[in-house]
């Protein structure tokens, strides 16, 4: 028996576990609170995608001439689809690296359409490392079997989302509503019998619904309806990403019916009090909660009504990953570039370098609200000290440090920390392209095991990005990405398209300078997002400032993306698929040559940008200068030193020659 049950509704990643309830897991050891953990993602994966699961689907009753084609050829192989499912799964979590020989041979795997691309990939990429070629051909087959289900079992189906759909800018409550009342679906059967297990092995009395995304909203309901009807003496509550920037004016009582609470923001306090409330109410005269929605008098009431502070980063503990199947998570390559790979393959222990974000400007972000407006970091020792006992606690040396922005002066103390201590390990994190990112810091964050950064370029436009308020200028990028590039760092850019008062001609010349980072070799991955305009950043708040007018409506639910109108009137949803598919080639190092005309089934403009721009701005070296806190690091150890005489005529000369061995550095 424990106190609580942390979930995390399905699904999110299928090769590490999201660490919210990681994170309240470790802050709730830390106060003698016993709790238990749940990923309910990767266990109905683990079953969906299993023999007997897969029988189950091809065993559902269809009408074979009212699928198409792609899906008649998959019903057709089922036989070799459920001998080879569990053999696929084993060799993606990494137990059966032997198979990749025989996934290899092109002759094991049944093949359907996602398997047509891969002429193009071979072109594209060259040889790739065996292991990672059977993963991507292993990737490949499951998304075969995925497009499977979504055609004829269940539409809302998606490996990191479930009906996402119904939670995007949900501002009325009524579809959501009618989808949890409405019939189980095949994927609700799997994951409500896990669920079921599971509140009879743990017998919590308050399950917590971790949400970061709207594609967890409908399973977590989905899970809460099958507890008040099961198991009515359960309090439930929710909390995470999605309720902490859609639901902060939540006013539709049937949401209640679900949850009995939800929380905003850092969850350790909440929860803490949560808890005391729940299982210690006989000591409490008055209940006390923070940043808590509930029903009160039969409103909906937000609570904040403790007088005590948020926890300080260093007093939450180590996230603790006990009760996770951390040897059942599958690796999986979607497309094979190492940078974006790093996001779906491999196990990642996250960790936080500082809470919110130390630039927090951006005009495009919620800047306004806690977990980005207040910037706390944690000092390097306790880091490193967190690293060091998940590494005992998991076994797993890779770390991916989850900021908003990590700060470049920490970044480099937690190198430094590293380095004192011998660890090896491997990291990756996200970052502002600042000019703090000089050469001879991002050599030394590779040798103390950083492989990659991800950072936001944005809209790859001078003007743009001062509009953002992004602090950084195209040129900047460049020289940033150029340092990290030649200390053997792999970087991924966010690209925007779309912002407030953007031409046609920017988004032009904004792929043009995407195309030069990319036909430079100094960018090695990248993804392009259109502009949604969000409730708490400033163009939402003070939207007039930027050309754009918003569409408002009631809200009872869910409010973070806004309806707009851009003075422009330019459809920016058009640009895309050539955007897209633009950056698809150029992430291959293929079609630099192509003019931007051949992305775009209609007319655009030419570029303005010279086309040697990213060049020529490469040719300005920095110098480099020693400043009055320079410290020199001096990372050879075994150090060999001969003391010498050196004759010259009549003179004698001593001197030491020290001999030092290093390992090859690029």
């Amino acid at each position: 028996m424990k106190d609580l049950l942390l979930i995390t509704p399905p699904f999110t990643q299928l090769n590490t576990p999201y660490p919210a309830t990681a994170y309240i897991k470790g802050f709730l050891n830390t106060k003698n609170i016993s709790s238990s953990q749940a990923d309910l993602g990767i266990e109905v994966i683990l079953e969906l995608f299993s023999k007997e699961g897969i029988r189950d689907i091809f065993n559902r009753k269809i009408e074979i001439s009212t699928i198409s084609e792609n899906s008649q050829r998959i019903f057709s192989l089922r036989d070799e689809y459920i001998k080879t499912i569990g053999q696929v799964i084993s060799f993606l979590q990494g137990k059966t690296p032997t198979l990749a020989r025989q996934i290899c041979s092109m002759n094991f795997l049944p093949e359907a359409s996602r398997f047509n691309q891969l002429d193009d990939m071979e072109f594209a990429f060259g040889s790739m490392g065996l292991q990672d070629k059977a993963k991507h051909l292993a990737t490949l087959y499951l998304e075969d079997l995925s497009d499977y289900i979504v055609e004829s079992i269940d539409t809302d189906f998606g490996f990191s989302r479930y009906a996402e759909r119904l939670g995007k800018s949900a501002n009325s409550f009524d579809e959501l509503y009618s989808k949890i009342t409405g019939n189980q679906t095949f994927i609700d059967d799997i994951t409500l019998k896990i669920l079921n297990k599971k509140l009879e092995s743990v017998q919590p009395k308050l399950v917590c619904f971790s949400v970061p995304f709207p594609g967890n909203l409908y399973s977590a309901f989905r899970c809460a309806k099958f507890i008040k009807e099961n198991y009515p003496n359960i309090k439930t509550a929710m909390g995470g990403g999605f309720p902490n920037t859609e639901l902060r004016e939540v006013k539709d009582q049937r949401v209640f019916e679900f949850f009995d609470f939800i929380t905003l923001d850092d969850g350790e306090l909440p929860i803490e009090l949560l808890y005391e409330n729940i299982c210690h109410s006989e000591q409490i005269q008055e209940s006390k909660f923070k940043r808590t929605f509930l029903i009160e008098n039969g409103e909906v009431t937000y609570k904040n009504n403790s007088g005590r502070h948020d926890y300080k980063q260093a007093d939450i503990g180590t996230p603790d990953y006990s009760d996770l199947l951390l040897d059942q998570y599958i690796s999986v390559i979607e497309i094979a570039n190492p940078m974006h790979s790093l996001w779906s393959d491999g196990r990642w222990n996250k960790l936080t370098m500082a809470h919110g974000c130390y630039w927090g400007k951006c005009t495009f972000c919620d800047i306004s609200l806690d977990y980005i407006k207040i910037y706390e970091p944690i000092s390097a020792k306790i880091l490193v000290d967190r690293m060091e006992e998940l590494i005992r606690t998991t076994g797993e040396t890779g770390f991916h440090f989850v900021d908003e922005a990590a700060p470049p002066a920490l970044m480099r103390e937690v190198a430094l920390e590293i380095l004192r201590r011998n660890l090896v390990v491997t990291w990756w994190t996200n970052i502002r392209f600042e000019k703090s990112f000089t050469l001879d810091l991002c050599f030394l964050l590779k040798l103390s095991g950083c492989v990659a950064v991800s950072g936001g370029l944005e809209v790859a436009s001078d003007r743009l990005l001062k509009l953002i308020d992004k602090g950084i200028s195209v040129e900047q990028v460049a020289k940033v990405t150029r340092n990290f590039t030649e200390a053997g760092i792999m970087i991924h850019a966010y690209l925007m398209y779309g912002y407030p008062t953007q031409t046609v001609q920017e988004t032009v010349d904004s792929l043009e300078m995407v195309r030069q980072l990319f036909e430079m070799g100094i960018l090695q991955s990248g993804f392009w997002h259109q502009f949604a305009m969000t409730a708490h950043s400033p163009v939402g708040i003070n939207p007039e400032e930027f050309g754009v007018t918003p569409i408002k409506q009631e809200i009872l639910f869910a409010n973070n993306d806004v309806d707009f109108t851009d003075r422009t009137g330019i459809d920016h949803g058009k640009f895309s698929f050539g955007l897209k598919k633009s950056l698809f080639n150029y992430m291959h190092g293929i079609n630099f040559e192509l003019p931007l005309q051949e992305w775009f089934d209609f007319k655009i403009p030419r570029t303005t940008v010279h086309p040697d721009y990213i060049h020529d701005a490469l040719l300005e070296n920095d110098d480099f200068t020693f400043k009055g806190n320079s410290r020199i690091i001096f990372l050879a150890k075994n150090v060999i030193a001969e003391n010498r005489i050196k004759t010259k005529k009549k003179y004698h000369y001593t001197y030491t020659q020290i001999t030092v061995h290093l390992k090859p550095i690029l």
